[in-house]
């Protein structure tokens, strides 16, 4: 199901134009618009869920974790590293309530560095 309102849903669905990284069936993976790190991507799936505490079927999930991998590999971070977030809620600051997860790398991640 697609949610008119939100515009995860839009971006992925391609209504809205985005800067479009990976694409398949199932999730849009795209740069993100306020980058913390010099590779900041998204992963959406097409379907909306608004968080983790969604009924999402496994094989969705599944998919766009295993879709971390190929984010990497297409922005050359496998090597150097990266780190992986999904925000679920208020309190976690998620601000998009379609469940989407961050790749962040491109540069040493220290004690300061962005909590996605």
């Amino acid at each position: 199901m697609i949610d008119d309102s939100c515009i995860f849903c839009s971006l992925a669905n391609g209504k809205i134009p985005t800067n479009v990284v990976y694409e398949d069936g199932m999730v849009c993976a795209f740069e993100d618009a306020n980058p913390m790190m010099p590779v900041h991507v998204l992963i959406v799936p097409k379907d909306h869920y608004s968080s983790l505490n969604d009924e999402i079927p496994e094989d969705v999930l599944g998919h766009a974790l295993a879709t971390v991998k190929k984010i990497a590999e297409i922005k050359g971070i496998t090597e150097s590293g990266y780190r992986v977030m999904v925000n679920t809620g208020d309190d976690a600051c998620q601000t998009v309530h379609h469940l989407h997860i961050h790749v962040l790398g491109g540069a040493p991640m220290t004690e300061g560095s962005p909590r996605a």
